[in-house]
């Protein structure tokens, strides 16, 4: 079973990386402008995507002029220089898409992290953190991995694709970073 896991989970992570390279990109742009303008980066995660939050600011290699969110008083505080990294398993989590509104209300942009769920909305009246996003990444993880004898999938790694997506993104915001220096 390990064996299909680390199959399957390869296989999701080669889709991030093939499809969202652009997007990489243009997210790692984003909070860029936080750091050289003095800013900060705010990140939120939602549930299990606490785990992107501690290794933003506590991890081995923390993101340069990375907060928690929840660390504010209140989002007043933000200025037009800070940015913010929200992730979530799903792009219609509810937690996910208040606290994009709250930010969008008062012009922070965002980069999103969550897989893409289609809605029953137009794509433009769509209520989801792509749609709140300046800049979204798809996590492509849109069922559990492995096969049941009963039928059932499992094995729903949502985290480790998060902290995959994570990676790729600090590791694109540090190239951008040194060619500025």
């Amino acid at each position: 079973m390990l064996k299909i896991f680390t199959t399957q989970l390869q296989g999701v992570f080669n889709r991030i990386g093939s499809s969202e390279e652009f997007a990489f990109e243009d997210a790692a742009r984003l909070l860029a402008q936080a750091v050289v303008g003095d800013g900060r980066i705010y990140v939120h995660g939602v549930k299990e995507m606490k785990a992107v939050e501690a290794e933003a600011t506590d991890g081995a290699e923390p993101l340069v002029r990375a907060t928690l969110l929840t660390d504010l008083d209140s989002y007043h505080d933000l200025t037009d220089t800070d940015r913010a990294l929200i992730v979530s398993r799903f792009s219609t989590d509810e937690e996910a898409i208040n606290t994009a509104k709250a930010l969008k209300e008062l012009g922070i942009e965002i980069v999103g992290v969550s897989t893409v769920v289609e809605t029953e909305e137009s794509a433009e009246s769509a209520q989801t953190l792509e749609a709140l996003s300046d800049v979204h990444i798809d996590m492509k993880l849109k069922k559990p991995l492995i096969p049941g004898d009963d039928g059932e999938r499992f094995g729903l790694p949502a985290s480790m694709v998060a902290l995959y997506v994570y990676h790729g993104l600090a590791f694109t915001l540090k190239e951008i970073l040194e060619e500025q220096a």
